[in-house]
């Protein structure tokens, strides 16, 4: 339960602050757009985004069993988030988020981190791929600037109002979203340290601008963004409430607790350290308190920013620390400029997100995979696309840990001596 950050601050030299300053601005340029793009697609304010990456990005970093973990909003959550507010409002969001932290602190304080082994690993690709592909298509209303009449929750919903909508589509739209994805490819592997998602979707923003194009920006759809946190307040809580909500607090701390883990793995191999993961959990869990609190999104460890943040020479939490600091310094001085960004541009930057959440590196590896585990992952990506997450989540588990039981308990093959 003791927090990475106690065991870095012995010895602690100036040089070890310079590379943390260096990597945690990194990511905070990084974090902002991609902040701000997953809580629009979630259905909420884009503020929401920017005082989670604050708020719960920090405590994951002050917490946290990871030396190295970034913690902020993280688009695995966006079918989930977008599901709570549209069937129970953003005050219900907030309420499950508060239960999803409770949940995951008891688990924390329980020692319960080390049960993601019982996670079958074809479940977390498929649900992983499954909403990969619902992330990609919601966000092609944005990139393609069409009129869609009100918000398609699912994938069977949104491609048939897409096609309706095809005559509204706006040339000048799909032209910033696809400079802006160009350009994200092309920095990434010019200048992998670089923090290019900023400048990438700043450049296209900005070019909107200043040749008048008919592109719809953040402040044009949701008004100026604030340039302050805002104050705690507790969400109303009452019996038949939590009942109701219940159900999504436990996939938002389930969700949650596996990618965080998940993230601290992979950090693990980069780095060769090794994370605490009931630290871990247990931050993720105070974080996720502290973001419903103040109006925030569901929060975990996030892959990608804390790769950035390893590549950039981050080592110790003070990075992240750092990184939260300057997404809040970004918010309260350049809350206009943020404002200004083009909506097709940020869905670009969300459907390159979903391509790498999809890990297609990894596509041949899951293919030549045995029958079993190839239909448990098919399994849960389509009722992940097609039904619920919650159900994928349940059905894909139950099946997997009965096929692991199976496996367990099938007698050896029947042995026979070599011919000679």
């Amino acid at each position: 339960m003791r927090p990475a950050l106690l065991d870095t601050l012995p010895g602690y030299s100036a040089g070890a602050f310079r590379a943390d300053l260096l990597a945690g601005i990194t990511v905070a340029m990084v974090a902002l757009p991609l902040s701000l793009a997953i809580a629009i697609a979630s259905g909420a304010a884009p503020a929401t985004g920017l005082v989670t990456a604050v708020v719960a990005g920090g405590l994951i970093s002050l917490l946290g069993g990871s030396r190295v973990q970034i913690g902020g909003p993280t688009g695995a959550f966006i079918v989930v988030v977008h599901g709570v507010i549209a069937t129970h409002g953003f005050d219900g969001l907030v309420l499950a988020t508060l239960m999803a932290g409770g949940i995951l602190i008891v688990a924390g304080v329980s020692k319960a981190g080390s049960l993601i082994r019982f996670v079958p690993e074809p479940v977390i690709n498929g649900f992983t791929l499954g909403i990969a592909i619902i992330i990609a298509t919601s966000q092609l209303k944005d990139l393609f600037g069409l009129s869609v009449e009100g918000t398609p929750a699912g994938l069977p919903e949104i491609l048939p109002a897409l096609w309706v909508a095809r005559a509204s589509l706006t040339p000048a739209a799909l032209g910033i979203g696809l400079a802006t994805m160009v350009a994200i490819i092309v920095l990434r592997r010019a200048f992998p340290r670089f923090p290019g998602l900023i400048v990438a979707v700043g450049a296209t923003s900005g070019a909107a601008v200043l040749l008048g194009l008919p592109v719809e920006s953040i402040a044009d759809r949701f008004g100026a963004l604030p340039d302050r946190l805002p104050l705690p307040a507790l969400p109303g809580i009452t019996l038949a409430r939590l009942a109701e909500l219940l159900p999504s607090a436990l996939t938002i701390a389930f969700l949650a607790g596996i990618e965080s883990l998940l993230s601290a793995v992979v950090a693990d191999r980069m780095t060769g350290q090794t994370h605490r993961p009931n630290a871990e959990i247990t931050a993720t869990g105070v974080a996720n308190v502290a973001s419903s609190l103040v109006g925030g999104l569901p929060a975990t460890g996030a892959i990608a920013r804390t790769a950035t943040n390893i590549r950039a020479g981050g080592a110790t939490p003070v990075a992240g620390l750092v990184h939260a600091v300057g997404v809040l310094a970004m918010m309260l001085l350049a809350a206009p400029l943020a404002g200004a960004l083009a909506l097709p541009a940020l869905a670009g930057l969300l459907i390159l997100t979903a391509w790498n959440m999809s890990e297609p590196h990894k596509w041949r590896d899951w293919a030549a995979a045995g029958r079993s585990d190839r239909v448990l992952l098919l399994l849960t990506m389509a009722l992940t696309v097609l039904v619920d997450l919650t159900v994928a989540i349940g059905v894909g588990v139950a099946l997997g840990l009965a096929l692991r039981q199976r496996r367990a308990d099938a007698p050896p093959p029947p042995w026979r001596p070599r011919r000679r």
